[in-house]
């Protein structure tokens, strides 16, 4: 049978991306298709009139592993946020931040949100997951992220007014249904390393993983419609493959491969302002996230001053504020929006100017329990499957799911033909 590649990848995104630089750099020839304009699938960035504007807000922490690994850490430039997040209670707005890395162990102590014996509970278990390996933590017994810190000591009202709203944003939870397992995950990663953005916006992160896979390797505006045994039905016409690899997204895998269980997806809208502040009056200047730790009080799950950690995401001194909900909102009331954002910042946001709003109906694949940190890849037939929703619902597991699947390729493969 002739072949007109030696692997086929459905999908631009990470995992996608991911596995295709890595069978290219172990010299096979490679195929990456992707059905909209640009690679990145979940993580784009649009540039409007000298802002940048990423699809949804999104961070990234360099203490992940895998991008210690496979990517250029300093050639992103990476723009970091406060540890912590400043809170909105009934008594006042609080600042719980990291006190190893700039924040006030005393601030984080008296701060409205549950009693001091609840905070070193918390402490004390996000410490916990620092310093457990990652393979330990995914062997405790699996209960959802909420009865997990019950269980650890950690009160009702201090996950109420802190933790929930935090954690909230994410894992797009805020019920905290979410495995406990991946919560572990997320809190070892947020006591190791600082969450981040590119100077150049999210998307600087696939594009730099698409310099390394041939140009006219990827061909862009092709949808993948089927796939029968190593042939791949694309928009563009057929094409063979010794190993097709499905790395779309999740409704994409769902139509591509029906037979394979898929997650439900969890959504979120976001809303990009301009406000038309000083910059130190919000936040002190500070890119620290802002919560709403008042149960239930206004319709945002969080917001941050995005110009704060990278002034390059608006030019001309300009101060860019990302919001986002939980769910798909873009026909809220834009007054509803901004009466919270008053109350959050404690200013009068009434005239900030909207300048983006992206709904995202697959944002996160849900991660409840029973979790497993690796689902399988290899399919059968030359047919593989990558993507978050196969490790874990971050740029680290979608990265680590590309790679797993392209070491599972070039076993499959046995070798250059």
């Amino acid at each position: 049978m002739d072949y007109d590649s030696d692997a086929l990848v459905i999908g631009a995104g990470l995992a996608g991306l991911t596995c295709a630089r890595e069978l290219v750099r172990a010299g096979y020839h490679v195929a990456v298709v992707e059905a909209s304009d640009a690679v990145g699938g979940r993580i784009r960035t649009d540039e409007v009139d000298g802002l940048l504007l990423d699809r949804g807000f999104q961070l990234i922490n360099p203490a992940y592993p895998e991008v210690q690994r496979a990517l250029d850490v300093e050639a992103l430039a990476l723009r970091s946020f406060t540890p912590g997040a400043q809170v909105l209670t009934d008594s006042g707005s609080y600042v719980i931040a990291d006190p190893r890395r700039g924040g006030s162990l005393f601030g984080a102590l008296r701060a409205d949100v549950g009693s001091k014996f609840a905070k070193s509970r918390f402490a004390a278990y996000a410490l916990g997951c620092a310093v457990a390996s990652s393979s330990g933590l995914a062997q405790r017994p699996d209960v959802n992220a909420y009865d997990a810190l019950r269980s650890a000591g950690v009160s009702a009202e201090l996950i109420d007014r802190f933790i929930r709203p935090f954690l909230a944003g994410v894992f797009l939870d805020d019920s905290l249904e979410t495995s406990r397992r991946f919560m572990d995950l997320v809190l070892r990663s947020f006591v190791r390393g600082t969450p981040s953005v590119p100077a150049r916006g999210m998307q600087a992160i696939p594009l730099q993983i698409a310099d390394g896979i041939p140009r006219e390797s990827i061909s862009l505006g092709v949808r993948a419609l089927s796939i029968e045994k190593q042939t791949a039905h694309l928009t563009s016409g057929s094409h063979r493959a010794r190993a097709i690899i499905v790395a779309a997204d999740v409704p994409g895998v769902s139509m591509l491969l029906p037979d394979l269980p898929v997650p439900l997806s969890r959504a979120v809208t976001t809303w990009y302002h301009l406000a038309h502040v000083p910059p130190q009056s919000l936040t002190r200047g500070k890119p620290i996230l802002v919560l709403d730790g008042r149960v239930r009080h206004g319709p945002l799950t969080n917001s941050v001053v995005l110009s704060h950690a990278a002034p390059s995401y608006a030019s001309h001194g300009r101060v860019l504020v990302s919001s986002s909900a939980l769910g798909l909102h873009g026909h809220m009331k834009q007054s509803d929006i901004l009466g919270h954002l008053s109350e959050l910042y404690a200013t009068n946001a009434a005239d900030w100017e909207l300048v983006g709003t992206y709904e995202i109906p697959f944002a996160l694949p849900a991660q409840d329990p029973p979790f497993s940190r690796r689902l399988p890849v290899d399919l059968g037939g030359g047919v593989f499957v990558a993507g978050d929703h196969r490790d874990t619902a971050s740029i680290q597991g979608a990265m680590v799911s590309g790679r797993r699947v392209a070491e599972s390729v070039k076993t499959h493969l046995g070798g250059l033909t």
